[in-house]
């Protein structure tokens, strides 16, 4: 299986990238998330899907590790092919759709051309768990506003210093998350410094 293609960006459209590596260009079905973040690169690595079907061979390229983790989700959902998951990813960020399922928004994912309330309602229950367990789940906001991602390794370690340090931990792990909302950048000591003048 191929697991990324690494090499110049020749052609770009808004829903395939043609990346030659070492003389061969493999033409990759994009999301447009992938189109946003690759547009104007002239080297670029995309993690590879290949969808392997008797009459095609179709290549599916993501900027990064979560979309394809994502895709790999949402194509195991009973009536989601490769191409109705690339137009959810096209249409929601994997932010908004992690949150969308976590939370159970329906709605959302309802508004992705060609998904019906029925297909929406599976993708929330098959996947709620799975996105969980694999780690690739967004905070779930709260009150249902979307939040940005926060660094998960700073947060792990500040909740776990807090916790040895007495204090219980989902006050603590609320608490450092609107911390990193607010400082992405900041380490751990200071995430763990900033949570002791706020835990009550």
């Amino acid at each position: 299986m191929i697991e990324y293609i690494k090499g110049e960006l020749t052609e770009l459209t808004p829903a395939m990238a043609v990346v030659e590596a070492h003389g061969v260009g493999y033409a990759m079905n994009i999301s447009l998330n992938t189109y946003s973040a690759i547009q104007g690169k002239k080297e670029v690595k995309l993690y590879a899907y290949e969808a392997i079907r008797e009459d095609a061979h179709t290549l599916y390229g993501f900027v990064n590790k979560k979309e394809r983790e994502l895709f790999l989700l949402l194509i195991t959902v009973s009536g989601v092919g490769p191409n109705t998951a690339r137009m959810v990813l096209s249409s929601l960020s994997p932010s908004e759709l992690c949150n969308s399922i976590s939370t159970g928004n329906e709605r959302m994912i309802k508004g992705v051309k060609g998904i019906g309330l029925k297909t929406a309602q599976r993708i929330i229950v098959d996947l709620k768990d799975k996105i969980v367990a694999l780690g690739i789940a967004e905070e779930i906001p709260v009150g249902g506003s979307v939040q940005a991602p926060v660094n998960n390794q700073v947060k792990d370690e500040a909740v776990s210093a807090l916790t040895m340090l007495g204090f219980a931990p989902a006050p603590s792990q609320k608490v450092v998350v609107a911390i990193l909302q607010q400082q992405p950048d900041a380490p751990v000591e200071e995430v763990v410094k900033l949570a002791l003048k706020q835990i009550k």
